[in-house]
């Protein structure tokens, strides 16, 4: 007797007609046809089953604030971190929690149940730590929430940042942030790497930092990340985020910089949504998209990451918590337009942004957490382009969410009385 058997599900590899059994939280079996009883059974003919989305680069402290005081009218960054400097004085330990615990919502019924949230350590009332850390333990039987130390204001230009940082981690924070492009000079943002990277080997902790978000191709602080990541033995353990100097860049240097971020095992992640709103603000036509080179970091073979950043917050008015809108946006910027580079933004939704935050026991094997998502789709390609209802939630083998499947009824004469937007795609017998 299982705990569950999800039966005849399609799986994102491809394989279709797979039964997934679980017993205590952990999947048991992936094979076809499994033999014995359940106390639940899901029928998922026709359907896609993944593992849970993963957002391994979100502001869960600023998140749903939007409004306060004010809106963005110019939609800029340096209008946001304006706003956010407003607001921040006035940040409550309620408010805080209120906020985040709703977005937790929000997330569990996308099937978004792994998160790595930056956490604005400048203010050395430090409340927005002191927030996220009781949420991350009340969320914690539902979602995965990492809390990264992240000095929004510079390492060293913050006032007491360098002191107001270790104290977080004191409290318990996960990850050691930064942000160098955004010290005072250059050799400041150079110097705030080599001291975070040092920290972080110090305790033990990885690294996460906000890295060249600019359009400057001269902002190379990610060529300094790599080299200290290597120097303190933190290979694999760091992660490069937004990393948007690196479309401006020149080829000849990126030639140079993406093997030396591969020789550190750097994670790059990107955040779509935001880098094609907030970058290229000073062009006039050709716009620049933005983002970081994303297909040319899948080719040398690093890691990379999708996060969605910003949902209603100072820097980004719109945002829903689905991960499969932020896979349908970088499909368009990036240009990733063949069915296996979906495939491959769909696997990285899941596990490439899971190998960025280091989560274990993630995945569909016997072994990993039981922690599935069913989709109104029946593979990863419709998923994006349809960007799916989830149908179930589990976590733990356990079901937390359920949503009715998405059909609309006609009124039409001659016409069907019912459309599913999911049985539209053409039945082709090879996608490649």
């Amino acid at each position: 007797m299982f705990g569950l058997v999800v039966r005849n599900a399609n799986l994102p590899d491809g394989r279709e007609g797979v039964d997934i059994a679980v017993q205590d939280g952990r999947i048991v079996a992936v094979e076809p046809a499994i033999a014995g009883a359940a106390q639940t059974e899901i029928d998922a003919t026709g359907r896609l089953v993944t593992p849970p989305f993963v957002d391994p680069h979100f502001h869960m402290d600023a998140t749903l604030s939007l409004g306060l005081p004010r809106m963005n009218t110019s939609g800029t960054l340096l209008e946001g971190i304006e706003l956010w400097g407003e607001l921040r004085p006035t940040l409550t330990k309620d408010a805080l929690i209120e906020r985040a615990l709703r977005y937790c919502d929000l997330a569990v019924s996308q099937g978004l149940l792994a998160i790595r949230s930056h956490i604005d350590t400048s203010d050395p009332r430090l409340v927005t730590a002191e927030a996220l850390l009781e949420v991350r333990d009340m969320v914690a039987p539902y979602l995965t929430l990492q809390l990264v130390a992240f000095p929004q204001d510079g390492y060293y230009r913050a006032p007491e940042g360098v002191a107001s940082l270790a104290r977080a981690l004191d409290m318990g924070l996960d990850v050691v942030g930064g942000i160098p492009h955004f010290e005072r000079t250059m050799a400041d943002g150079t110097a705030s790497v080599e001291a975070l990277c040092r920290i972080a080997a110090d305790r033990g902790l990885p690294v996460d930092m906000h890295c060249d978000e600019t359009d400057d191709p001269l902002s190379r602080h990610v060529e300094t990340l790599a080299a200290q990541t290597i120097r303190f033995g933190l290979e694999g353990r760091v992660v490069g985020s937004h990393l948007t100097s690196m479309h401006s860049m020149d080829n000849y240097y990126v030639s140079k910089l993406i093997p030396l971020m591969a020789e550190a095992r750097l994670h790059a992640v990107a955040n779509p949504l935001i880098n094609i709103m907030l970058q290229g603000r000073h062009d006039t036509y050709p716009r620049r998209r933005g983002m970081t080179r994303v297909p040319e970091l899948l080719a040398a073979g690093i890691n990379v990451g999708f996060g969605h950043d910003c949902v209603m917050d100072p820097w980004y008015s719109m945002g829903s918590g689905d991960m499969l809108e932020v896979g349908h946006m970088a499909i368009h910027v990036a240009q990733m337009a063949s069915v296996a580079d979906k495939q491959k933004v769909f696997e990285i939704l899941t596990y490439g942004n899971a190998r960025a935050m280091g989560l274990d026991a993630y995945g569909l094997e016997a072994g990993c957490h039981a922690d599935l998502v069913i989709l109104q789709a029946r593979d990863a390609v419709e998923a994006l382009r349809l960007k799916a209802n989830r149908l179930t939630v589990i976590r733990r083998g356990k079901i937390i969410a359920e949503t009715p499947a998405r059909l609309t009824t006609l009124s039409l004469p001659g016409r069907p009385g019912q459309v599913d937007a999911a049985a539209y795609a053409p039945q082709i017998v090879n996608w490649q």
